[in-house]
C-alpha cells in the first residue's frame, strides 16, 4: 500500500496519504522597547563605531573611564531611570571619528608603547619593563591604568609581545628594564559637522527608540530632525529626537528640554546637559507610562527654577519643563515640540505617553509582519484571518497593560488590497492617557447652609 504526504488529491495508487503541520501560532506579545542612540566626543574607544552599552557592565572597555568618573557622567545620567520608569536597556554609543587625534606613545630603549586608540586617555598609561629575577632573560612588561596593572607579560623578546586592551607593542632588540614610563602626546579628535552626518548614517541600521543630540549647532539639530521625520515617515521605524532647548520644531518625533537641574552633589546641568537623562528616561518609559510629574533621581533643583508663567510658556512652546516641587524635581508635562493641531493631528500627538502606544503598535507590527506573515502567509481570506487575529491578540494585551481603552476585535479589518499580494488594514486605537488635571469643587456646609 502506497503513502506518505500530498500536496493535492491527484494520487494514482491506493493508500493513505497523511501531512502533519502545527496550527500557525505566532505569538502576539508587545515587543521591548527602551533603545537610545547618541554620540558623544570622547576620550578613548573605537572611532567611527557604534558600541552597545547595557546598564550595570563596565563601561571601561567603552570609553576609557570606569562609570564612576566625570567622563562617564553622560552615561550615570541616562542609566538613572526615574521614580516611576527605568532606565533604557541599551545604549547604542558612538564615537565621533573628529580629526586631529593623535595615539599616546613612549619609547623603552628598543620597545615602543603606543595606546590603542587616540586621546588624552592614552596619557594615564605606563609601561614598565621589569626583570624576572628568577628567570633570566625573562622580563615582566606591564600596562598601568591610573596605578592599577591592567596587563602582564613574561616575554624574553620583543617580538613576543601582544597588543591588550590598553596599548600596542612594536620594536626589534633587547628589552630595557625600566620602572615605568609614561605614554605622551594623546589628543582627543576634535569633532565637526560632517561627524554627526556619519553618525546617523552609521546608527539607521540598527533599532532605537530615542537619539539624543545634547549639541546646539542649528545644522545639526536640523539634520537630526529630518533624520527622524525620515525613520518614521519613510523608512517606517519609530522613534523620537531628544534636543536641549531649541524651540520651532512643531513635531510630535522631538522632544526639548527647556530647563536643566542642579544635583545633589553641586554638579549643575543645564538645558543640554539634561538631554542625557531624558533621552534614557524616555527610552526606559513602556507604552502605559508617563514621565509627566516623575523625579529626577538624585536632582535637588531646577536650573534655572522657571515662574509659574515661564513653565506655562515653555508648555505652550513644546518643551519639556522641570520644575521643583516638594524637596524633589520633577517633569511637569511629558510632551513634544508639537504645537499646531490638525483634523488628522489631534492635541493627543503631543503627549509622549500616547506617542509611544503609537510607535510600539508600529515598530511591532513591522517587525512581526516582517518575520511572520511578509511571503509566508497566503493572501486569502483564512490568511487574511490569520493576521486579524494575531492583531487582535497584541492589542488585547496592549490594553490588558492600559496602554489603550475601549477595544474590541470589531476594530480591526484586514481586507483585500487593490492588488493580489496587497492587503487592507484598518486599526481604531484610543491610547490611554495619565491624570495631569484634577478639578476639584469642594462643597462646606455652615450650619446647614452651604457655601461653595
Amino acid at each position: 500500500m502506497a503513502g506518505g504526504i500530498w500536496a493535492s488529491q491527484n494520487k494514482v495508487l491506493p493508500g493513505v496519504y497523511i501531512n502533519v503541520k502545527s496550527q500557525p501560532n505566532v505569538t502576539a506579545n508587545v515587543g521591548e522597547k527602551g533603545v537610545v542612540a547618541i554620540a558623544q566626543s570622547l576620550s578613548w574607544g573605537a572611532l567611527g563605531a557604534v558600541q552597545e552599552i547595557t546598564p550595570g557592565q563596565d563601561v571601561t572597555a567603552a570609553i576609557g573611564y570606569s562609570i564612576g568618573t566625570a567622563q562617564a557622567q553622560f552615561l550615570r545620567e541616562m542609566m538613572r531611570g526615574s521614580d516611576v520608569t527605568t532606565c533604557p536597556k541599551k545604549i547604542l554609543l558612538y564615537r565621533y571619528t573628529g580629526t586631529g587625534g593623535v595615539k599616546a606613545a613612549a619609547t623603552i630603549g628598543a620597545l615602543t608603547a603606543t595606546a590603542l586608540y587616540e586621546g588624552v586617555r592614552g596619557n594615564d598609561i605606563t609601561v614598565a619593563v621589569i626583570a624576572d629575577p628568577d628567570n633570566e632573560g625573562v622580563y615582566d612588561v606591564q600596562t598601568i591604568v591610573d596605578g592599577a596593572v591592567v596587563d602582564v607579560q613574561a616575554v624574553s623578546a620583543i617580538s613576543a609581545l601582544t597588543a591588550n586592551a590598553w596599548v600596542t607593542f612594536s620594536g626589534d632588540g633587547n628589552f630595557t628594564a625600566n620602572a615605568g614610563t609614561a605614554l605622551t602626546g594623546g589628543v582627543d579628535p576634535t569633532a565637526a559637522v560632517a561627524d554627526d552626518a556619519a553618525f546617523l548614517t552609521a546608527i539607521e541600521p540598527y533599532t532605537f527608540d530615542i537619539i539624543a543630540y545634547s549639541g546646539s549647532t542649528t545644522t545639526v539639530i536640523d539634520a537630526y530632525v529630518a533624520f527622524v521625520k525620515r525613520m518614521n515617515e519613510s523608512v517606517g521605524r519609530k522613534c523620537q529626537l531628544v534636543i536641549g532647548n531649541y524651540t520651532g520644531k512643531n513635531s510630535e518625533y522631538v522632544i526639548s528640554a527647556r530647563n536643566g537641574v542642579t544635583l545633589a552633589d553641586g554638579t549643575t546641568l543645564d538645558d543640554k546637559g539634561v538631554v542625557y537623562w531624558l533621552a534614557g528616561a524616555e527610552a526606559g518609559a513602556q507604552y502605559y507610562q508617563s514621565l509627566t510629574y516623575a523625579q529626577y533621581p538624585g536632582a535637588v533643583s531646577a536650573n534655572p527654577k522657571l515662574t509659574d508663567d515661564a513653565v506655562a510658556a515653555a508648555i505652550a512652546a513644546g518643551q519639556v519643563a522641570f520644575v521643583d516641587d516638594f524637596g524633589v524635581v520633577k517633569v511637569c508635562s511629558d510632551i513634544n515640540s508639537l504645537t499646531t493641531v490638525t483634523p488628522t493631528k489631534g492635541a493627543e500627538f503631543k503627549k509622549n505617553r500616547v506617542m509611544r502606544v503609537i510607535m510600539q503598535f508600529c515598530n511591532d507590527v513591522y517587525e512581526h509582519f516582517s518575520l511572520y506573515f511578509l511571503g509566508k502567509v497566503d493572501n486569502n481570506e483564512s490568511g487574511r484571518a490569520l493576521l486579524r487575529a494575531w492583531i487582535i491578540g497584541y492589542l488585547n494585551e496592549m490594553q490588558g497593560n492600559n496602554g489603550i481603552q475601549n477595544f474590541t476585535a470589531e476594530d480591526v479589518e484586514v481586507l483585500p488590497g487593490n492588488e493580489i499580494d496587497a492587503v487592507l488594514v484598518n486599526v481604531a486605537l484610543q491610547p490611554v492617557d495619565s491624570i495631569e488635571k484634577v478639578y476639584m469643587l469642594v462643597t462646606v456646609s455652615v450650619n446647614g447652609v452651604t457655601v461653595e
